[in-house]
Order: C-alpha cells, then structure tokens, then sequence
C-alpha cells in the first residue's frame, strides 16, 4: 500500500475515530447468526495508519472468509515495538443497553459503547500515541498490530505466530487492564469426553453397555487428577493460585427404562503457567482410556476448541521492568486469556496492558473512563521512547 500524508494531517480527533470504530459491527461468534466481519474496521484502521506514514499490510486470515489482520510498521530494524489489539466484539443483548451500542454516547465521564473498553478503544490511544514520532527517526520500528476473532477462536494470532509476522523484540497487547501491566495468565481449554456403549431393555443390564456408568467412573478419575494437579502445582501471583477443572454440563442416554447407550461430557481445564496443554489431555486420555476398554465402550476424547495456553513473561524481563517503572504498578497476573502465547511464540517478550477495566468487558453499556485517556497515551509514549527511538 502506498504512504499516506506525513504527519497524519487528515487523520480524525480521537473521539471521532473511536466513534467510527465503535459504529462499525465486527462481532465474532460461533453462531453464524451473530458472526461479522471485521474487514470495514481494518481498513479504516489501515487508511489512518496509512496518512500517518506506516506501511501497512491487510492479511486474509486462512480458511476464514470475511477475517483480517492488519500489521502496520512506521520505521525499520531488527527489534521494535508491537502495539497489538483486537478488532472483534462480542454479541450484545440490546434490551439491557441504555443506549446504542454503535454509537459513541458521553455521559458521567465515559464513553459507552459496544467495543469502547475490549478493545477497539486502544488502537486510537495508540494512534495518537503514534503520531507524536511520524516525523523523528526511528530507531528501531514501531508495528501496530489488528487481529481478527480473539473472542471466539483466536485465530487471527494464530495464523499471525504460523507466519512468523510480525517480527519484534516486545509486544503490548492493550486488554483492559486499568493500565497494570498484566505478566502472566492461566490457559483456557475446554474439552469433550464421549462415550458410546449399546442400548437396551433396562430389565436385564447384560443387554447392553451402560455409558452412562462409564462416565461415572471417568469422573472420578478427572476429580482424582484434579486434586493431584492442584496439589503438585500453585502459583502466589493469582487470586485462585491452582489449576482449576470444572465439570461443566453432561447429557446421556433417552429414557429411565433403557440403557444409557452414549453420555457426553463438556468440561474447562485452566493450567497454569508452566503446564503444557497436550501433556494434561495425555493424562486425561491415560485415565480414561481404560474405563473405556474396561466396559466395551467406545471412546471420543477431544478439544471443544483449539485452547489458549498459559502466558508468563519473566519479572526480569526489560518490557515488564519499563512498564513497572512508568506505572508505578507491580506486574500482576489475571485469570483472563489473551493472545500474548501467539505473540511470544514469535520471540517477542510480551505484557498486557491498556485501558478500561475487564469488569466491563462483555457487559451492557460497556465503557472507556474518559480519565483514562491522557495517561494510555503517556504511557505508551514513554514506552515508545524507550523501545524505537
């Protein structure tokens, strides 16, 4: 894509660009009902980036039609900084709103809107953040990075780490975190467990194989190994310090007076830093495994989704003593995923940190402290100086 304009001349006020991101539907979700596309945000983006002066590239996510990753970089070098956000919302019930949640709305000191705080409102912080530099060299490069469907499948980081784009030494992913940086976060997984056995009359239990009975036995075994994990595993940094396996919701069988002959099991599995996800569904699968073989039943054992894995990024570590030092704020951990694992997967010592606060996050009339603004922008200005110029 061609340079735009130095100095980001017909680049909008800040409010004006928040309100366009905010109009612009990018819901992600599993039911096609719901599910958008996020390309009119990325291109907007792209545009603004573009007056500024960044090369910017437009990336079709694979095997998801309608999906983008923008990655927009202001200077060259080896290292560098990434500003990394998100472009997708989640569904919104438009009954509990108060007002439209495509319409940037002012009131008690906030801007509502759906997407405000998590997160289309970090990328015209960063923008402004940005546009402060346009016309300094640059050290080493500045990436402003747009990812698409973190909400559902984070995909977009994914086809992002299996690129290798793009390439950096640190990365700020601006989640709202109250502006803490934010060093480490459990892994989500969640995981079916099936069982199929043979129906029956139920008068006679030699008629068929109970997998009903099957999964009472599993579940046992998954409640024995997650006492174990939590004994052999803790960590001080979270509020609940243990791995945690919640058994979710199960279905099975028809009717009282037949044998149960399939019973299926959702549950979520929260690892933390340290703990390897393919290794727990090896040991998931070396307990159940035999319950099956034991009972004549066959077994389907298998990830809902493809998981987010655990994240720590070290207290040592130059982007976590930066952001420490410009906040004033220790580096905590949170019980929330993000796509940090993609961006560390491709060698950049990576922290969470942007405005708003989680709390917000997802729920009706959703909004960005207004008092927030001015310190995201000195924050990553600070952060901007120190890592490119």
């Amino acid at each position: 894509m061609a340079h735009g304009v130095r100095g980001g001349q017909g680049l909008p006020p800040l409010r004006e660009m928040l309100a366009r991101l905010v109009s612009l539907p990018s819901i992600s979700s599993a039911s096609p009902d719901w599910d958008h596309s996020n390309e009119a945000v990325v291109r907007t983006l792209a545009e603004w980036l573009e007056s500024l002066g960044f090369v910017v590239e437009v990336l079709a996510v694979p095997d998801l039609p309608g999906k983008f990753n923008l990655v927009a970089t202001l200077g060259q070098g080896p290292g560098g900084l990434v500003l990394s956000g998100h472009t997708d919302t989640v569904p919104f019930d438009p009954q509990r709103w108060r007002s439209d949640p495509f319409t940037l709305t002012e009131r008690d000191g906030r801007w509502y809107g759906l997407g405000t705080c998590d997160m289309k409102g970090f990328f015209p912080l960063a923008i402004e953040a940005a546009r402060h530099y346009v016309d300094r060299p640059l050290r080493q490069p500045l990436i402003i990075l747009a990812t698409a469907d973190e909400e559902t499948s984070m995909n977009g980081a994914r086809a992002l780490a299996e690129a290798g784009r793009p390439r950096a030494r640190y990365a700020i992913i601006g989640e709202p975190t109250g502006l803490r940086p934010i060093r480490m976060h459990k892994g989500i997984m969640m995981e079916r467990l099936r069982f199929e056995g043979l129906s029956g009359h139920s008068s006679n239990p030699d008629l068929g194989r109970n997998a009903l009975e099957g999964m009472h036995e599993a579940l046992t075994e998954l409640l024995d190994l997650r006492s174990r994990w939590q004994q052999q595993y803790r960590n001080p940094n979270f509020d609940v310090q243990v791995p945690t396996l919640n058994l979710g919701c199960i279905h099975g069988g028809d009717n009282p007076n037949r044998i149960c002959g399939q019973c299926e099991l959702h549950f979520d599995l929260r690892p933390l830093p340290g703990m390897d996800m393919q290794a727990l569904r090896q040991a998931i699968l070396a307990r159940v495994r035999p319950v099956a073989e034991r009972r004549g039943l066959s077994l389907l054992f298998e990830p809902l989704f493809d998981g987010v894995p655990p994240f720590e990024t070290p207290p040592d570590a130059a982007l976590v003593q930066a952001c420490e030092r410009l906040t004033g704020h220790t580096a905590e951990a949170v019980a929330f995923a993000t796509e940090a694992p993609w961006l560390q997967k491709l060698g950049m010592e990576t922290l969470v940190m942007g405005p708003g606060s989680i709390d917000q996050a997802h729920q009706p009339d959703e909004y960005l402290e207004l008092s927030q603004l001015a310190p995201t922008v000195r924050l990553l200005r600070g952060l901007i100086e120190q890592f490119c110029l």
